[in-house]
Protein backbone atom coordinates (compact mmCIF):
# COMPACT_ATOMS: atom_id res chain seq x y z
CA UNK A 1 0.00 0.00 0.00
CA UNK A 2 2.85 2.37 0.85
CA UNK A 3 4.35 1.91 -2.62
CA UNK A 4 0.97 2.49 -4.22
CA UNK A 5 0.66 5.79 -2.37
CA UNK A 6 4.15 6.87 -3.43
CA UNK A 7 3.42 5.92 -7.03
CA UNK A 8 0.13 7.86 -7.00
CA UNK A 9 1.80 10.96 -5.61
CA UNK A 10 4.55 10.81 -8.21
CA UNK A 11 2.07 10.24 -11.02
CA UNK A 12 0.00 13.22 -9.92
CA UNK A 13 3.08 15.43 -9.93
CA UNK A 14 4.19 14.33 -13.39
CA UNK A 15 0.63 14.74 -14.72
CA UNK A 16 0.40 18.33 -13.51
CA UNK A 17 3.93 19.43 -14.22
CA UNK A 18 4.51 22.41 -16.48
CA UNK A 19 7.30 21.91 -19.00
CA UNK A 20 10.83 22.97 -18.13
CA UNK A 21 11.45 26.68 -18.78
CA UNK A 22 13.61 27.83 -21.68
CA UNK A 23 16.85 29.79 -21.34
CA UNK A 24 14.88 32.98 -20.63
CA UNK A 25 12.96 31.21 -17.86
CA UNK A 26 9.68 31.07 -19.82
CA UNK A 27 7.16 28.30 -20.38
CA UNK A 28 3.53 28.24 -21.60
CA UNK A 29 1.48 28.63 -18.42
CA UNK A 30 -2.29 28.68 -18.74
CA UNK A 31 -5.44 29.30 -20.77
CA UNK A 32 -8.03 31.53 -19.09
CA UNK A 33 -11.69 31.27 -20.08
CA UNK A 34 -14.29 33.83 -18.99
CA UNK A 35 -17.77 32.45 -19.70
CA UNK A 36 -21.36 32.86 -18.44
CA UNK A 37 -21.56 29.32 -17.05
CA UNK A 38 -18.22 28.38 -15.55
CA UNK A 39 -19.55 25.03 -14.30
CA UNK A 40 -20.45 23.85 -17.81
CA UNK A 41 -17.04 24.79 -19.20
CA UNK A 42 -15.21 23.27 -16.23
CA UNK A 43 -17.19 20.03 -16.55
CA UNK A 44 -16.23 19.75 -20.23
CA UNK A 45 -12.53 20.10 -19.44
CA UNK A 46 -12.74 17.54 -16.65
CA UNK A 47 -15.00 15.01 -18.38
CA UNK A 48 -13.70 15.23 -21.96
CA UNK A 49 -10.10 16.40 -21.60
CA UNK A 50 -9.37 14.70 -18.28
CA UNK A 51 -8.28 17.88 -16.50
CA UNK A 52 -7.68 17.56 -12.76
CA UNK A 53 -9.11 20.31 -10.50
CA UNK A 54 -6.70 21.94 -8.05
CA UNK A 55 -7.42 23.31 -4.57
CA UNK A 56 -5.22 26.34 -5.18
CA UNK A 57 -6.71 29.86 -5.50
CA UNK A 58 -8.54 30.32 -8.84
CA UNK A 59 -8.98 26.49 -8.83
CA UNK A 60 -6.86 25.89 -11.92
CA UNK A 61 -7.46 22.69 -13.85
CA UNK A 62 -4.28 20.72 -14.47
CA UNK A 63 -3.33 19.10 -17.75
CA UNK A 64 0.12 17.93 -18.83
CA UNK A 65 1.89 20.99 -20.19
CA UNK A 66 -0.70 23.65 -19.31
CA UNK A 67 -3.16 24.90 -16.71
CA UNK A 68 -6.76 25.84 -17.55
CA UNK A 69 -8.56 28.50 -15.50
CA UNK A 70 -12.30 29.09 -15.89
CA UNK A 71 -14.00 32.19 -14.50
CA UNK A 72 -17.64 33.23 -14.58
CA UNK A 73 -18.44 36.31 -16.64
CA UNK A 74 -20.12 39.20 -14.85
CA UNK A 75 -23.70 40.13 -15.66
CA UNK A 76 -25.16 43.61 -16.06
CA UNK A 77 -25.58 46.10 -13.23
CA UNK A 78 -29.32 45.49 -13.09
CA UNK A 79 -28.89 41.79 -12.50
CA UNK A 80 -28.99 40.89 -16.18
CA UNK A 81 -27.24 37.61 -17.02
CA UNK A 82 -23.82 37.77 -18.60
CA UNK A 83 -23.88 37.99 -22.39
CA UNK A 84 -22.60 35.00 -24.31
CA UNK A 85 -19.06 35.81 -25.49
CA UNK A 86 -17.72 35.08 -28.92
CA UNK A 87 -15.73 31.89 -29.32
CA UNK A 88 -12.25 31.41 -30.69
CA UNK A 89 -13.08 31.53 -34.42
CA UNK A 90 -12.36 35.00 -35.75
CA UNK A 91 -9.96 35.65 -32.88
CA UNK A 92 -6.19 35.86 -33.15
CA UNK A 93 -6.11 32.70 -31.00
CA UNK A 94 -8.06 30.54 -33.45
CA UNK A 95 -7.78 27.30 -31.47
CA UNK A 96 -5.72 25.33 -28.98
CA UNK A 97 -4.09 22.02 -29.94
CA UNK A 98 -3.87 18.87 -27.80
CA UNK A 99 -2.54 15.39 -28.47
CA UNK A 100 -4.39 12.31 -27.19
CA UNK A 101 -3.04 8.82 -26.63
CA UNK A 102 -6.26 6.82 -27.14
CA UNK A 103 -7.90 8.30 -30.23
CA UNK A 104 -10.88 5.97 -30.32
CA UNK A 105 -11.58 6.31 -26.61
CA UNK A 106 -11.33 10.09 -26.74
CA UNK A 107 -13.60 10.31 -29.78
CA UNK A 108 -16.15 8.08 -28.05
CA UNK A 109 -16.24 10.44 -25.04
CA UNK A 110 -16.76 13.45 -27.31
CA UNK A 111 -19.54 11.68 -29.19
CA UNK A 112 -21.26 10.58 -25.97
CA UNK A 113 -21.21 14.18 -24.75
CA UNK A 114 -22.68 15.40 -28.07
CA UNK A 115 -19.69 17.64 -28.67
CA UNK A 116 -19.38 18.83 -32.30
CA UNK A 117 -16.59 16.78 -33.88
CA UNK A 118 -15.06 17.47 -37.30
CA UNK A 119 -12.63 14.74 -38.26
CA UNK A 120 -10.11 16.05 -40.78
CA UNK A 121 -7.87 13.01 -41.04
CA UNK A 122 -9.43 9.74 -39.91
CA UNK A 123 -7.91 8.51 -36.67
CA UNK A 124 -5.36 11.31 -36.30
CA UNK A 125 -6.73 14.86 -36.57
CA UNK A 126 -10.06 16.47 -35.69
CA UNK A 127 -11.55 19.71 -34.41
CA UNK A 128 -13.64 19.55 -31.25
CA UNK A 129 -16.02 22.39 -30.33
CA UNK A 130 -16.19 22.92 -26.59
CA UNK A 131 -18.87 25.00 -24.81
CA UNK A 132 -19.00 28.69 -25.76
CA UNK A 133 -17.68 27.89 -29.25
CA UNK A 134 -14.11 27.24 -28.14
CA UNK A 135 -12.27 25.20 -30.76
CA UNK A 136 -9.68 22.55 -29.90
CA UNK A 137 -7.55 20.69 -32.42
CA UNK A 138 -7.19 17.05 -31.39
CA UNK A 139 -4.28 14.99 -32.71
CA UNK A 140 -3.61 11.32 -32.11
CA UNK A 141 -0.25 10.24 -30.67
CA UNK A 142 0.02 6.67 -29.36
CA UNK A 143 3.46 7.39 -27.87
CA UNK A 144 2.22 9.88 -25.26
CA UNK A 145 3.00 9.07 -21.63
CA UNK A 146 -0.21 10.76 -20.46
CA UNK A 147 -3.72 10.43 -21.90
CA UNK A 148 -3.73 14.08 -23.06
CA UNK A 149 -0.90 16.54 -23.67
CA UNK A 150 -0.92 20.26 -24.54
CA UNK A 151 0.60 20.77 -27.98
CA UNK A 152 0.10 24.28 -29.38
CA UNK A 153 -1.63 27.64 -29.43
CA UNK A 154 -2.75 28.39 -32.97
CA UNK A 155 -2.68 32.08 -33.88
CA UNK A 156 -4.35 33.45 -37.00
CA UNK A 157 -2.50 36.19 -38.90
CA UNK A 158 -3.35 38.05 -42.11
CA UNK A 159 -0.42 36.66 -44.13
CA UNK A 160 2.89 34.82 -43.92
CA UNK A 161 4.80 38.08 -43.47
CA UNK A 162 2.72 38.88 -40.40
CA UNK A 163 3.27 35.32 -39.19
CA UNK A 164 7.02 35.70 -39.43
CA UNK A 165 6.89 39.03 -37.58
CA UNK A 166 4.77 37.45 -34.84
CA UNK A 167 7.18 34.55 -34.51
CA UNK A 168 10.11 36.98 -34.19
CA UNK A 169 8.22 38.88 -31.47
CA UNK A 170 7.78 35.70 -29.38
CA UNK A 171 11.43 34.81 -29.94
CA UNK A 172 12.51 38.25 -28.75
CA UNK A 173 10.13 38.72 -25.84
CA UNK A 174 9.79 35.15 -24.53
CA UNK A 175 12.97 33.48 -25.75
CA UNK A 176 11.09 31.03 -28.00
CA UNK A 177 12.91 28.88 -30.53
CA UNK A 178 12.71 29.39 -34.29
CA UNK A 179 10.59 26.57 -35.71
CA UNK A 180 7.90 25.74 -38.22
CA UNK A 181 4.78 23.63 -38.47
CA UNK A 182 3.05 22.72 -41.71
CA UNK A 183 5.23 25.21 -43.60
CA UNK A 184 4.24 28.09 -41.31
CA UNK A 185 6.32 29.91 -38.65
CA UNK A 186 6.19 28.58 -35.10
CA UNK A 187 7.60 29.83 -31.80
CA UNK A 188 8.94 26.79 -30.00
CA UNK A 189 9.11 26.17 -26.26
CA UNK A 190 10.56 23.22 -24.36
CA UNK A 191 7.11 21.63 -24.59
CA UNK A 192 4.40 23.22 -26.67
CA UNK A 193 4.54 25.92 -29.30
CA UNK A 194 2.75 28.94 -30.74
CA UNK A 195 1.95 28.50 -34.44
CA UNK A 196 1.11 31.29 -36.89
CA UNK A 197 -1.07 30.51 -39.90
CA UNK A 198 -2.31 32.99 -42.49
CA UNK A 199 -6.09 33.34 -42.75
CA UNK A 200 -7.88 32.87 -46.05
CA UNK A 201 -9.53 35.66 -48.00
CA UNK A 202 -13.11 35.70 -49.22
CA UNK A 203 -14.38 33.71 -52.20
CA UNK A 204 -14.61 36.81 -54.36
CA UNK A 205 -10.96 37.66 -53.87
CA UNK A 206 -11.57 39.85 -50.81
CA UNK A 207 -8.57 40.26 -48.53
CA UNK A 208 -8.60 38.19 -45.34
CA UNK A 209 -10.24 39.75 -42.31
CA UNK A 210 -7.91 40.93 -39.58
CA UNK A 211 -8.36 38.57 -36.59
CA UNK A 212 -9.84 40.18 -33.49
CA UNK A 213 -8.10 40.46 -30.14
CA UNK A 214 -8.86 37.88 -27.48
CA UNK A 215 -9.87 40.08 -24.53
CA UNK A 216 -13.60 39.80 -23.86
CA UNK A 217 -14.01 36.54 -25.75
CA UNK A 218 -14.61 33.10 -24.25
CA UNK A 219 -10.84 32.50 -24.32
CA UNK A 220 -10.00 35.85 -22.78
CA UNK A 221 -6.26 35.41 -22.56
CA UNK A 222 -3.36 33.02 -22.67
CA UNK A 223 -0.60 32.88 -20.06
CA UNK A 224 3.14 32.42 -19.85
CA UNK A 225 4.96 31.49 -16.65
CA UNK A 226 8.31 33.21 -16.07
CA UNK A 227 11.15 32.92 -13.58
CA UNK A 228 11.74 36.67 -13.11
CA UNK A 229 8.58 38.69 -13.69
CA UNK A 230 10.07 42.04 -12.68
CA UNK A 231 12.93 41.55 -15.11
CA UNK A 232 10.48 40.54 -17.85
CA UNK A 233 8.33 43.64 -17.37
CA UNK A 234 11.40 45.86 -17.47
CA UNK A 235 12.31 44.18 -20.77
CA UNK A 236 8.77 44.69 -22.07
CA UNK A 237 8.96 48.40 -21.23
CA UNK A 238 12.38 48.75 -22.87
CA UNK A 239 11.10 46.97 -26.00
CA UNK A 240 7.93 49.04 -26.30
CA UNK A 241 5.55 46.15 -25.63
CA UNK A 242 1.95 47.14 -24.87
CA UNK A 243 1.65 46.75 -21.09
CA UNK A 244 -1.95 46.63 -19.94
CA UNK A 245 -1.21 46.06 -16.27
CA UNK A 246 2.14 46.19 -14.51
CA UNK A 247 3.24 43.15 -12.54
CA UNK A 248 1.54 42.93 -9.13
CA UNK A 249 2.68 40.80 -6.24
CA UNK A 250 -0.44 38.90 -5.14
CA UNK A 251 1.47 35.97 -3.67
CA UNK A 252 -0.26 36.13 -0.29
CA UNK A 253 -3.74 36.32 -1.81
CA UNK A 254 -3.45 34.11 -4.91
CA UNK A 255 0.00 32.58 -4.78
CA UNK A 256 0.94 34.54 -7.89
CA UNK A 257 2.87 37.57 -9.09
CA UNK A 258 1.24 38.64 -12.39
CA UNK A 259 0.69 41.35 -14.98
CA UNK A 260 -0.83 41.71 -18.46
CA UNK A 261 0.48 42.61 -21.89
CA UNK A 262 -0.88 42.44 -25.45
CA UNK A 263 1.08 41.05 -28.37
CA UNK A 264 1.25 42.96 -31.70
CA UNK A 265 -1.67 40.95 -33.13
CA UNK A 266 -4.07 41.45 -30.22
CA UNK A 267 -3.51 38.35 -28.11
CA UNK A 268 -4.07 39.32 -24.47
CA UNK A 269 -1.37 37.67 -22.34
CA UNK A 270 -1.07 37.18 -18.61
CA UNK A 271 2.51 36.83 -17.44
CA UNK A 272 2.81 34.95 -14.15
CA UNK A 273 5.42 33.96 -11.63
CA UNK A 274 4.40 31.26 -9.17
CA UNK A 275 2.00 29.25 -11.29
CA UNK A 276 4.41 26.32 -11.44
CA UNK A 277 4.20 26.01 -7.63
CA UNK A 278 0.48 25.24 -7.96
CA UNK A 279 1.45 21.81 -9.30
CA UNK A 280 1.54 20.60 -5.71
CA UNK A 281 -1.75 22.18 -4.55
Amino acid sequence: MRWLCIFAACAAFVFAQLPAPNAMGVTPGHLHFVVPDAEVMTKAWVDIMGAVPSKAPLTPLRLPGIFVIVSGARGGRGGEPAAKPLGTKGSVVDHIGFEVKDWDGFKAKAMAANMPWQEVTAGSQAFLTMPDDVTLEIMGNKDLKAPVQFHHIHMAVVDQKAGKAAQEWYIKEFGAGDGSRRNSPAAMFSSGEVDFLATRGGRGGEPPAVPAGTKGRALDHIGFEVADIDGMFKKFADDGVMINSQAKDMTKQLGLHFGFITDPNGAYIEVTQGLAALNNK
